[in-house]
């Protein structure tokens, strides 16, 4: 007996596995709620909103954002915050104006996570800088390369 398949009267726009939404439609929603945490960092911004931002529940939002990002929400915005701390430092603001600009509320818990992920303190990495840029406008041709010095002819050949 052969038998033909019956319309099932679902929408022609499922997937494979029969979900009604593709794939594309729940990453963006991640991406959406990553944007969010990128454009809002410096705000005290809670899991709450930046779950709803995403249209998930807390937990599935967390593991779902873990899945595509391979760190927590948290992680991920704590990452954002020091990343910017690390540009207001370069620029010679100080410590405790990037604690407060970058959105952490309290100066030891920025060093100390400042800290854990560039391994050095925040006023150490604004002395570094400090002296980077002393060291650059003294001395230019120390921080370029060698061989790109020689290749524009600033060296002796």
């Amino acid at each position: 007996m052969d038998r033909q398949k019956k319309p099932t009267g679902l929408p022609t726009a499922l997937n494979q596995l029969g979900d009604p939404y593709p794939k594309l439609y729940f990453y963006r929603r991640i991406v959406q709620a990553k944007l969010f945490i990128d454009q809002h960092f410096a705000e005290n911004i809670e899991l709450f909103s930046i779950a709803d931002e995403a249209c998930y529940s807390k937990f599935h939002f967390i593991r779902k954002f873990k899945e595509i990002y391979r760190k927590t929400p948290h992680q991920y915005l704590i990452s954002v915050r020091i990343e910017n701390a690390m540009k207001l430092l370069a620029s010679g603001i100080p410590v405790t104006a990037v604690c407060d600009a970058v959105g952490f509320e309290e100066l030891s818990s920025f060093s100390r996570s400042f800290k854990r992920i560039i391994g050095i303190n925040p006023s150490d990495y604004l002395l570094k800088q400090q002296i980077l840029k002393k060291q650059i406008t003294d001395s230019p041709l120390t921080v370029i390369p060698h061989c790109f010095a020689y290749q524009y002819g600033w060296l002796e050949k």
